[in-house]
């Protein structure tokens, strides 16, 4: 998994509550279990004029004018900002697969669903939870400003606006480890190798009836 330590980047905005997993990616493309690939159908009801369905190639397909994220302004967001609610719906862990895919490190928002909070940490992207007032406040500077970036600071745990205004945020301490570090549930594994290795040659040799 890639590391988040810090990240400087073009917002876009999506100004809908209660975007859930469904949305993000919808249903149909739930037929692979890497993590790449999903980009393209992000969002992809709302993205295409048409009906999406595995193996098209969304290089030919009729964009959607009026979806924020199809306007030019947004091409190369990797902050992306929510509102409440945000990945509620099914579990799926391919949503996170989506954003990240789509050029998403990091997702700014009022509240978050507790299974896509959680899966969000395990795919490397960082969810960010701030005040109403802040987001409002955001999604304004963002409207009203193209080009609009922000600094995100995980070490120092704030969110910089171009003005210099700081805004802190929470984030627990393991998943933040974790970010810093590019430690996925197999990462965090495999920082035991050598040990895991050791117990099963020993293993061969205590139990041998185990490997006949």
């Amino acid at each position: 998994m890639e590391k988040f330590i810090k990240l400087d980047g073009l917002v876009a905005p999506l100004d809908r509550a209660n975007v859930d997993t469904d949305a993000i990616i919808p249903k149909q493309f739930l037929k692979s279990i890497k993590r790449s690939g999903f980009g393209p159908n992000a969002f992809d009801e709302w993205r295409y004029m048409d009906h999406g369905e595995p193996g098209q190639d969304c290089a030919k397909r009729t964009k959607n004018p009026n979806f924020v994220l199809n306007q030019e302004r947004y091409q190369g967001a990797s902050i992306l900002l929510a509102r409440s609610n945000f990945g509620c719906g099914s579990s799926r862990e391919h949503a996170p697969w989506a954003l990240h895919d789509f050029g998403f490190r990091a997702i700014i928002g009022e509240s978050f669903a507790d299974i896509f909070f959680n899966n969000c940490f395990k795919n490397g992207l960082l969810p960010i939870v701030l005040p109403k007032a802040e987001m409002d406040a955001l999604f304004g500077l963002t409207e009203h400003s193209p080009g609009f970036r922000l600094s995100i600071d995980l070490p120092a745990q704030r969110v910089v606006r171009p003005d210099g205004y700081a805004i802190p945020f929470e984030v627990d301490v393991f998943r933040k480890e974790c970010l810093l570090n590019g430690w996925d549930d197999i990462g965090l594994t495999l920082r035991h190798a050598d040990k895991i290795r050791e117990f099963e040659t020993r293993r061969r040799v205590e139990q041998p009836w185990l490997f006949a």
